[in-house]
């Protein structure tokens, strides 16, 4: 379709990048986006949270050499206020959502641009790709392509095109997120899922996915950050089901409700010993699935493990117990910091009667 079209008739984009402290990757993202062939790529502007890296020097320069790059300084912090200060200072047609953290395709902006007028929805994007540069973040890489880790989400699979519920990142039409006035400064995180809640209200075809949209994301690189960060979707994700409740979604709630099960059993277990609930058999196999299903993940991508996870140096592959050992402890974490996340949330909401973060 972009090519049936002439100058003048190619939408604007502003690619809309949310930061802080990103020294070591935000100037490969933004010249990678300068270099797009898309003509008409009028602003790449970024909200910095307070950097003190030398993020908003390295901003600075580069708007020095292309007008095109802006930056804007987030005094709240948080992603959805610095999206939402990008929404209303920009000036395309098209709001293209970019991460730091990610690699891009060189058509990228194309393809999303082609799909968004394709599909007529009002926000697109692709699969989720997970890649790697170190042994921990292998693990995590890999995780994402278990049904245990992605959870059956049509934007973990490159292959997949056709609506859906949510995308990694987007690109949206302006107007669509001015008319439900933009993120949600109330949610820290989850704030992608809220948004296109509230789009998918307006239009049952509101978030299309296509497998031509290639992004490739890094994962978390410990532990800690790892189980913060789904300790974090957790509560995004119970304040995001309190605010939709007609859109029930069982993929967010399921580490809640398997693991509140797992723990009733163990009270049950504990008041009423005489029933013989097979709690201890229940408690191995859920340790052990991982594990388990660890193996199958490396073994079926024991052929093209460095074409598709591995980024880093080709002498610094990790072993495959490691990748079994890294990608078992993930799995295992993921469920089990969401579940701490969404019932941490629930009590403030629930017995506590505190409202947002």
């Amino acid at each position: 379709m972009l090519s049936e079209l002439d100058l003048n008739n190619f939408p604007s984009v502003t690619v809309a990048i949310p930061a802080y402290n990103e020294a070591g990757y935000i100037e490969k993202v933004i010249r990678g986006f300068l270099s797009s062939g898309y003509p008409n790529l009028i602003e790449i502007i970024v909200a910095d949270g307070g950097s003190n890296d030398g993020t908003q020097d390295i901003i600075e320069k580069l708007s020095l050499l292309d007008s095109r790059v802006k930056l804007l300084h987030n005094n709240l912090k948080i992603q959805s206020a610095g999206l939402n200060l990008i929404i209303e200072e920009s000036r395309g047609e098209i709001f293209l959502r970019a991460d730091a953290h990610s690699d891009y395709a060189p058509d990228y902006i194309e393809k999303c641009v082609e799909a968004l007028l394709e599909s007529h929805a009002l926000n697109v994007g692709g699969a989720q790709r997970f890649v790697a540069k170190t042994p921990f973040q292998t693990g995590v890489a890999l995780t994402s392509k278990s049904l245990l880790g992605n959870g059956g989400a049509k934007y973990r699979d490159p292959n997949y095109n056709g609506y859906a519920d949510t995308v990694y990142l987007g690109c949206f039409w302006r107007k669509a997120l001015l008319d439900v006035s933009g993120f949600d400064t109330s949610q820290i995180t989850n704030q992608d899922a809220e948004l296109n809640q509230k789009l998918l209200s307006e239009s049952k075809t509101a978030i299309y996915i296509s497998s031509q949209i290639r992004a490739w994301y890094y994962p978390r690189n410990t532990w800690k950050s790892l189980f913060t960060q789904y300790f974090k979707y957790g509560r995004g994700r119970y304040l995001t089901s309190i605010k939709h409740k007609s859109n029930f979604q069982l993929r967010g709630k399921l580490p809640f409700i398997v693991i509140s099960f797992t723990i009733l059993l163990f009270l049950m277990d504990f008041l009423f010993p005489g029933f013989g609930l097979p709690v201890e058999k229940l408690v191995l196999l859920g340790f052990s699935l991982p594990f388990l299903e660890s193996l199958r993940v490396i073994w079926s991508f024991r052929n093209n493990f460095t074409s598709e996870v591995w980024r880093g140096q080709e002498n610094e592959i990790p072993s495959y117990l490691t990748c079994w050992f890294f990608c078992g402890i993930s799995l295992l974490t993921m469920p089990i910091a969401h579940f701490s996340g969404y019932a941490y949330q629930l009590l403030r909401g629930r017995f506590l009667r505190i409202s947002g973060w």
